[in-house]
């Protein structure tokens, strides 16, 4: 996958740039974090405000394409401030990386029509994505079990219909990429497709929001018999899982960088209250165990970013990574939850009120052993793969 972030060179000059991108996110972002994750027409106002600032500093958009409107920084280029850039949930949103998966899939894999109609629109920021592969009573490491399903109609259109959950960000979505079923039944391993679809679709159904530990954004929905254009197939029919594939390689690297800005946020809340907060026996700083949450935690991040940084060097190489993806995505969400917790912990009560982002770090660090695949099946996919090799 090399080149995989972008389609052009060297993109804009990079002295400087991770120290823009952190001060940009410190200055701009974090201040409207609240308003950000409460949404409706407020926030998407301010986002957009935000979005526009980010245009004005030259920031926007910088590892998509340079065909669509991008910067074309490449993946090892981006990842030198992916970290910073993610330290809130809100960063790649306002900076215009989000759409990034959406539109190396659909460059790379959707027909001509999709490349000519809504490229351009994603990158500048006018069209909203969502990518539904998760079903309701379907563990979502098992995709064989799919039971969305697409017909072929008479005249080359699909029909779409099922249900999909846990869908980031289908409340303000444009167009969803949904993984359904043309051919077979579960648990047959061939026969997936995925498909391109305008949320404005007849038949097209938002059925309920669903918090995820009290945070919004994640959505169940439905397609009620969906007319699909023939052209709206994203890849081969049946090759879903190929195409799926290596946007999860690239998606688990991106979201682990995050993490580790994240991670990073909050070690640094963490030092800051150790050497400002004062008691009656000194500073928390001169505290042994105060500084072995300081340790324990500095250890954790040095340890995992060589981990994913390993990761992004093999996907920008094109090689096999899926032991370094699977490790790094195990390691950097649980730095992120350790550290987080060791800060809430340096804070005492402060620590679990609403003056710091650390209730939010904390929940995103517990979903992140979840979401993306579960711990487990990491670990089981990383130590076969492993022990193949003595076999």
């Amino acid at each position: 996958m090399g080149g995989v972030a972008a389609s052009g060179g060297a993109g804009p000059a990079s002295d400087g740039l991770p120290e823009r991108v952190a001060a940009f996110v410190a200055e701009h972002v974090v201040p409207h974090e609240g308003l950000l994750d409460a949404g409706g027409p407020r926030a998407d106002a301010v986002l957009r405000e935000l979005q526009e600032r980010a245009r004005r500093a030259g920031l926007w958009a910088l590892p998509l394409p340079a065909e669509w409107g991008g910067q074309g920084l490449y993946l090892e280029r981006y990842a030198a401030f992916a970290e910073v850039e993610g330290a809130s949930d809100h960063g790649p949103a306002v900076l215009g990386s989000a759409p990034l998966l959406d539109v190396l899939m659909l460059r790379r894999h959707g027909t001509v029509r999709i490349r000519e109609e809504y490229l351009t629109g994603l990158v500048a920021g006018d069209l909203r994505t969502c990518y539904a592969m998760t079903e309701p009573d379907v563990p979502g490491t098992d995709p064989f079990l799919t039971a969305t399903r697409a017909t072929r109609e008479p005249d080359g259109s699909w029909r779409l219909t099922g249900r999909k959950w846990f869908t980031s960000g289908a409340g303000g979505a444009d167009l969803v990429t949904v993984l359904a079923r043309t051919d077979g039944a579960p648990p047959d391993r061939d026969g997936l497709s995925l498909f391109l679809v305008p949320t404005a679709s007849p038949g097209f159904r938002l059925v309920r929001e669903l918090p995820v530990l009290g945070a919004s954004g994640q959505w169940e929905i439905a397609f009620d018999g969906v007319r699909v254009p023939a052209d709206h197939l994203v890849g081969a029919r049946g090759a879903a899982l190929a195409v799926a594939g290596e946007r999860l390689q690239l998606g688990r690297t991106l979201r682990c960088l995050r993490w580790l800005g994240q991670a990073q946020r909050a070690f640094d809340l963490m030092a800051a209250r150790a050497v400002t907060r004062t008691g009656s026996r000194g500073p928390l700083s001169s505290h042994q165990l105060v500084q072995r949450h300081v340790f324990e935690s500095l250890l954790a991040l040095r340890t995992t970013r060589p981990l994913v940084h390993e990761a992004v060097a093999r996907l920008a190489a094109g090689e096999d990574a899926h032991v370094e993806v699977g490790l790094a995505k195990v390691a950097a969400a649980r730095t992120l939850q350790q550290v987080v917790d060791a800060a809430i912990q340096v804070h005492g009560a402060a620590g679990l009120g609403p003056d710091t982002a650390l209730p939010a770090l904390l929940r995103t660090g517990r979903a992140a052993r979840i979401l993306d695949g579960p711990d487990e099946s990491h670990i089981t996919s990383v130590a076969r793969r492993v022990l193949g090799g003595y076999a």
